[in-house]
């Protein structure tokens, strides 16, 4: 069985044929209908009034509803990762699951159905996120403890700010020659991308950070801690360790994640100013602070997360950081107080039922809510 990282990884990964074909008809059926929403939406918004007119707040709040309704028209995110996000960021460490009701209830705004739902569900299960009980006729679904350790891996990069300074020091991680023999190797691999190593040459892969907890949880996982060796490595005195940092560099696709960035960039910034002029009803708000989440999620687990003394003056990353964290903070307390409404939140969840990275919300970058 592949590792929490690994799996994580592969929901970014191509669907299989059935998959394929069930988010196909998906994307048919729900991006329709967002469309005939946008239609009724513009015609709202097209009201005429003096060019300097002052905008009201109806007004500011239905370009608010147009913009939810253009996005998910455009990006049509598929249901089953949605959810995912749903119980990351706005149901843990509230509570440990909902029942089948109130995720449909939630799901519904995105144009999500119960039979796409329940179908998500079924699949989550199968995958290993989710579990479910039975009460009577009703289903309680919650996150498994694979599931949370997914969710605590991906989150960890989501809500910590980027790493500013760097030691000079490189982790490299070494499989001697006859390598092709060593079992797991190309899952190896996989899961060393996945925490941000680059290959350096055959055999050798590099990264900039101290990753001693994360390499020592994927090679316990794969079974391989006593077939590769973990070195720190720095440059010798009187070598320029700054030519050597423009040497590795390029081992890197640096300009794939800028540009999952910049388009992550290019579809929120317009909402500072329209949320800083009005307030949110709780239901935009859940709605805009999860598709932030999913968006910026799905930009920044391609990130090797190098740090911001390696990467170039108006690197994208900083930027997209900034930005999810201001919308965090206008859209937090209104989209809790939407899920507090349609969930029954326990008083208080149990350290036994919160995953360690996400004991605090108030935490979540750097402490905005």
């Amino acid at each position: 069985m592949g590792s929490a990282a690994g799996t994580v990884k592969s929901m970014s990964h191509a669907e299989n044929a059935k998959d394929a074909e069930n988010d196909r008809s998906e994307k048919s059926f729900r991006g329709n209908a967002f469309l005939c929403d946008l239609r009724v939406l513009c015609v709202k918004i097209a009201l005429p009034c003096a060019p300097d007119a002052a905008i009201t707040p109806i007004e500011m709040s239905t370009s608010i509803e147009a913009w939810i309704a253009r996005y998910l028209a455009d990006e049509v995110p598929k249901s089953k990762s949605l959810i995912v996000t749903v119980f990351g960021d706005a149901l843990l460490p509230s509570t440990p699951g909902v029942w089948l009701s109130e995720l449909i209830a939630l799901m519904a705004p995105f144009g999500v159905s119960e039979r796409l739902v329940r179908t998500s569900c079924f699949r989550l299960i199968d995958e290993g996120w989710l579990t479910t009980r039975r009460d009577g006729r009703r289903s309680h679904y919650s996150l498994t403890p694979l599931g949370r350790r997914r969710i605590e891996l991906a989150y960890q990069r989501v809500y910590t700010p980027p790493q500013i300074d760097w030691d000079g020091q490189w982790t490299l991680v070494i499989t001697p020659r006859g390598g092709d023999t060593i079992p797991n190797r190309v899952e190896l691999r996989r899961e060393l991308e996945w925490e941000g190593f680059a290959l350096l040459t055959p055999g050798v892969m590099i990264h900039p950070v101290d990753k001693h907890e994360a390499l020592a949880q994927v090679l316990d996982e794969l079974g391989l801690r006593d077939r590769v060796a973990v070195l720190r490595a720095a440059n010798l005195a009187g070598f320029d360790a700054a030519g050597n940092r423009g040497l590795m560099l390029p081992c890197w696709n640096l300009d794939d994640v800028s540009a999952r960035y910049q388009r992550f960039i290019e579809h929120f910034q317009p909402l500072l100013a329209k949320i800083g002029k009005t307030e949110l009803q709780p239901q935009q708000a859940f709605l805009i602070q999860t598709l932030l989440i999913h968006s910026y999620r799905r930009a920044t687990l391609h990130d090797p997360h190098l740090p911001m003394v390696m990467l170039p003056a108006d690197w994208a990353g900083m930027a997209a950081y900034e930005l999810c964290r201001q919308l965090y903070a206008l859209t937090g307390a209104n989209a809790q107080a939407f899920v507090g409404a349609v969930c029954k939140m326990p008083e208080q969840a149990t350290d036994a039922e919160q995953p360690a990275a996400l004991k605090n919300a108030s935490l979540r970058f750097a402490g905005v809510l």
